[in-house]
């Protein structure tokens, strides 16, 4: 026996190694309990921060429409533009108002001149200079008006340009070219200033979130990080709602659902490499080193976590701690296997 035995035991001695200081799979490890932490799967909904209806500031009909749902905007930029055919008439109007009285208004101020010659001659009275001179000036203060309720309508007019409230994507358009609105009405839907993820953990776990606490999210483009960034103190319908920070998120599909496993709590665990199991008749054993024997122990597996950047499984029962466990489990149970043989 010990001559079938002597190869493997000599690489054993070299690479024992505790299992906290894996950086890669040494030939045998020296099991000691770990602190391992418990995650919770729950969902999470990616949502926009800002959540802006592009609103219109004018009644009238939607004549120009520029964007769909998933283009990219920018705030300020005109997304549509709404007609009412009433402003131009109604600009028409004053202009024309204003012409009459900026004429009403030079033949007043001719006559108010030319009677200051006359009264500088004294052919007229004070009384009737005055009166020229007061219409001169409320000729003047009704041209002033009517100029003021012009530029209101080309003010009312230019708000016809539906306008992004923020910079991000275009979440929903509701309207369509043609369409007839009323002011307020909403055109297009924004989503911008970043992205977080929602979520609504079941109330029993709520006394195991804290804020700051990190967490593993599975989404689309891979796997990442995220932060516990509020906790809100409203429980609705059994559960706490959350969000999540995490820089990375895409927002092609707002709304979407990702995977997002939060740490609720932390135990002890005695982790061996997925490499150490051997299945047998439907049974999975682990090599342990003993002296200069090698046998064979049946174990209970666990679920595979990943430590160090190693896949581990968690041992419910067969192993305690300091076993010595051969890590390439096929080569120790062929020398085992042997060795009992001979």
């Amino acid at each position: 026996m010990r001559r079938i035995l002597m190869p493997l035991i000599v690489p054993v001695a070299l690479g024992l190694a505790p299992l906290a200081a894996l950086a890669e799979v040494p030939p045998a490890l020296l099991l000691a309990p770990q602190v391992m932490t418990d995650w919770k799967a729950v969902f999470g909904r990616i949502e926009a921060r800002d959540r802006l209806p592009a609103r219109a500031r004018l009644g009238g009909t939607l004549v120009e429409l520029t964007v769909s749902e998933g283009d990219q905007v920018t705030a300020g930029q005109v997304l549509g533009r709404i007609l009412d055919e009433k402003l131009s008439f109604q600009l028409s109007a004053l202009q024309a108002q204003e012409a009459a009285l900026q004429a009403q208004l030079d033949n007043a101020a001719t006559e108010l001149k030319r009677g200051e010659e006359l009264l500088a001659r004294g052919v007229t009275t004070a009384q009737n200079l005055d009166a020229l001179r007061t219409q001169v000036t409320v000729l003047r203060g009704q041209l002033d008006a009517v100029i003021a309720q012009a530029r209101v309508v080309e003010q009312q007019a230019a708000e016809g340009a539906v306008l992004a409230p923020v910079a991000g994507r275009v979440l929903d358009v509701p309207l369509a070219r043609g369409a007839v609105i009323q002011a307020g009405e909403e055109v297009a839907l924004i989503g911008g200033g970043g992205l977080y993820l929602r979520l609504a953990v079941p109330e029993r776990h709520a006394a195991a979130l804290q804020d700051g606490a990190l967490m593993q999210i599975e989404g689309p483009e891979g796997a990442m990080q995220g932060r516990l960034e509020r906790i809100y103190p409203l429980i609705e319908n059994g559960r706490v709602l959350a969000d999540v920070s995490a820089e990375g998120l895409s927002d092609r599909f707002v709304d979407a659902r990702v995977l997002v496993r939060l740490p609720l709590a932390t135990r002890t665990a005695l982790m061996v490499p997925e490499t150490a199991l051997v299945a047998r008749a439907g049974l999975d054993f682990v090599a342990v080193q003993t002296g200069d024997a090698v046998t064979l122990r049946a174990v209970v597996p666990g679920a595979p976590q990943t430590v160090a950047g190693v896949a581990m499984v968690e041992i419910l029962s067969g192993l305690q701690a300091g076993d010595t466990v051969l890590t390439d489990g096929a080569a120790a149970a062929a020398a085992a296997t042997g060795a009992s043989h001979d």
